[in-house]
């Protein structure tokens, strides 16, 4: 029997609390598109994608109405391109780009993620074309996302692709510089990608999952601050406690949706994201969720051990509430896109090097920071090997989306709107690793490797 209070504290958590679906994503393997000819190749994959995805906007649209439950983005992810791209590595491979383009614009969908590539352990032609055609495929496009996987505990770290990739997120900003820098916005580099991750620009369609998935992403940092403040003076252990029965409940929220949208789109469930994902909205943010548990500001000694506890408290009450909770699952910290981070990082609370601290325990990494324009590639390369030397190790997915503000010095802003927010340029350590980027070759994987 459905209890009154209950649902009255759902409809609060709405809307009050900033509770929301942030992302319902249809999954969509490619594999069958694959054609030497790049031309065919992109045919095929329009009239896939525009097939099966034709229904998703108006069956999101339709859920929202009927169950009032705001569903914020409606995504597309794909087969990595650089798979698709290794029949046909001499063509323009922008060509891939421009078409998911054109069907995100025919289906009305936010973004589309799998411009991207799995290089962990080497590159094949069509990876290695792909990476170098980043820049120039988003410039010219609007809803494409793109991503790179660099290292995995399994194989270790591909310095050759991390150098690349140095390169690719500077030249993404240059190109983007009159639209302050977005190409680097929606270009992510990690290292143990998740192939079921239906939040952007880390989405891909990964080649164990079925033809086509629907999986939802679900996002409530202002709900588990609401429940902290109603919690008053408390132990440690009994904010973890509150935590996880109030990811219990998103989670619970976000499974229905992504039952209901299975059901009606006829296509299988995957799996339920239960990411803490801010906004630069007041009372959406994970920095205020820190600052509630006693934190004078996020950044402060205590940070990185108030997010551990977190991060741990989200996962534990997201797997009890739903038997497929995958993707990253967790709290995420970009820090354009949360109002506490912003204001942490303007006032000098927050560095990178802390953030840094910070990614050895929450879902992602080190997402969506500003760096000054005249940032050296090879220092790029080489935040982006730290972070995913912090992912090998420990066994998590690790990521790095910079903004080089092009033309911009520390103190200065940038401003994309909507979800990707804005912030303060940060200072960056410009001692040179370029010795160390430019040796190349492959960082070789942890002994905890070996798990056979």
């Amino acid at each position: 029997m459905l209890n009154p209070s209950d649902i009255m504290e759902t409809i609060n958590m709405i809307r009050e609390e900033h509770l929301d679906i942030r992302t319902v994503t249809m999954g969509i393997s490619l594999l069958s598109c694959i054609d030497s000819d790049i031309d065919k190749a992109c045919a095929k994959i329009y009239d896939k994608i525009t097939g099966y995805a034709e229904r998703l906007v108006p069956v999101c649209d339709q859920i929202q109405s009927e169950y009032g439950i705001p569903i914020i983005n409606r995504r597309i992810s794909v087969t990595p391109i650089g798979m698709i791209a290794s029949a046909c590595p001499s063509a323009d491979i922008t060509k891939f780009a421009k078409t998911l383009e054109k069907a995100a614009n025919e289906l009305g969908v936010n973004f589309v993620g799998g411009y991207s590539a799995l290089v962990q352990k080497g590159f094949s032609d069509g990876d290695y074309a792909l990476i170098e055609s980043i820049p120039r495929a988003l410039a010219e496009t609007d809803h494409v996302c793109a991503s790179v996987n660099v290292g995995s505990t399994k194989a270790g770290i591909n310095m050759d692709a991390v150098k690349m990739m140095g390169k690719a997120v500077k030249m993404s900003a240059e190109l983007t510089k009159d639209r302050d820098c977005i190409g680097a916005a929606k270009l992510v580099t990690l290292c143990n990608a998740p192939e079921d991750n239906p939040f952007m620009a880390g989405a891909f369609h990964g080649v164990g999952e079925p033809d086509c998935v629907i999986n939802v992403g679900v996002s409530g940092p202002g709900v588990v601050k609401c429940a902290l403040e109603k919690a008053g003076d408390c132990s440690v252990d009994q904010l973890a406690d509150i935590i996880k029965r109030t990811a219990f409940k998103i989670t619970r929220m976000g499974q229905l949706v992504a039952m209901e949208a299975s059901k009606r789109l006829c296509v299988p469930f995957g799996i339920v994201d239960l990411s803490l994902a801010p906004t630069p909205e007041v009372g959406d943010s994970v920095a205020h969720i820190l600052e509630e548990m006693g934190l004078e500001h996020c950044g402060a000694c205590g940070t990185t051990a108030t997010l551990a506890m977190l991060n741990d408290a989200v996962k534990k009450g997201g797997v009890m509430a739903s038997s497929h909770v995958g993707g990253l699952s967790g709290a995420f910290i970009p820090v354009t896109e949360d109002a506490g981070m912003i204001d942490a990082s303007r006032d000098g609370h927050l560095t990178i090097e802390k953030l840094e601290a910070m990614t050895s325990v929450c879902s992602v990494g080190l997402d969506m920071i500003v760096i000054p324009g005249d940032t050296p590639t090879e220092v790029i390369s080489g935040i982006i090997a730290d972070e995913a030397a912090i992912g090998m190790v420990n066994s998590k997915t690790t990521a790095v989306r910079l903004i080089p503000a092009i033309g911009k010095s520390v103190g200065d802003e940038l401003s994309f709107g909507g979800l990707l927010g804005s912030g303060p340029v940060m200072a960056v350590n410009t001692a040179s690793p370029a010795k160390f980027i430019s040796r190349g070759g492959r960082l070789p994987a942890p002994l905890q490797s070996l798990k056979n």
